[in-house]
């Protein structure tokens, strides 16, 4: 509803702006005024704990950005060119490193999707996070600090990923993240919520926690934006 009064007002717009250029400057501003929240979306940018081009929690994180649709800018994070954190190649920082640190930086929150290994999250999502909690060298505040974060997951196990959200969570919380606790996805039993095409389709219960996760985070984003 928001977009069409948006398209209708510049429409108007138009048309005053060929009679009056002043006059129509001024609405100009008073309508970037009143549907900022529409034109400026929020970036949410999504990391994957696992690196396989179609893992379930890449999946989920696809299911989540149709969730999303235009409501906000929800993007993939791609790092499998991320190096092994070693303090020998850290300055200067390998390019992989500096694109992923940018970004990071340009996104208004992230949210994690990760699997679970041995009770664990991904050793590759750990070397990323390893080296966005260093420093750059630009001065600043870390790159993690006061980001917005949620976290899903999604398994084959009879405990989804609890644990590997736990230990992720207690180490997003140390980088100073500021963590949505609550609603947390965690999803079991994956292999009975697949199509005949081996592609992951959530069952109805599934997609609802999903959905309210989602909104809920819309929602915990534009309250930090707005602080």
């Amino acid at each position: 509803m928001s977009g069409r009064k948006v398209s209708v007002s510049a429409f108007i717009l138009g048309i005053l702006i060929l009679g009056n250029n002043s006059l129509g400057v001024k609405l100009c501003d008073k309508i970037s005024e009143r549907s900022g929240s529409a034109l400026d979306k929020i970036k949410i940018l999504a990391v994957v704990g696992s690196l396989r081009k179609n893992s379930l929690n890449r999946q989920l994180a696809l299911i989540v950005k149709d969730i999303i649709g235009n409501r906000a800018d929800f993007e993939l994070l791609e790092y499998d060119d991320v190096p092994i954190m070693n303090e020998d190649i850290e300055f200067p920082a390998p390019e992989p490193v500096k694109r992923v640190r940018e970004k990071v930086k340009s996104a208004d929150a992230i949210w994690f999707f990760t699997p679970e290994h041995n009770h664990f999250f991904p050793s590759a999502l750990k070397n990323v996070i390893d080296w966005l909690s260093r420093p750059t060298g630009e001065g600043g505040p870390p790159i993690l600090s006061k980001k917005p974060a949620c976290v899903s997951g999604i398994s084959l196990g009879m405990n989804g990923t609890a644990l590997a959200q736990d230990h992720l969570i207690t180490l997003i919380n140390f980088l100073d993240m500021v963590v949505m606790n609550v609603p947390r996805v965690t999803i079991p039993n994956a292999m009975q919520q697949m199509d005949d095409q081996g592609r992951l389709k959530l069952n109805e219960t599934s997609y609802s926690f999903v959905k309210d996760q989602a909104e809920a985070f819309l929602e915990f984003v534009r309250g930090r934006i707005k602080k």
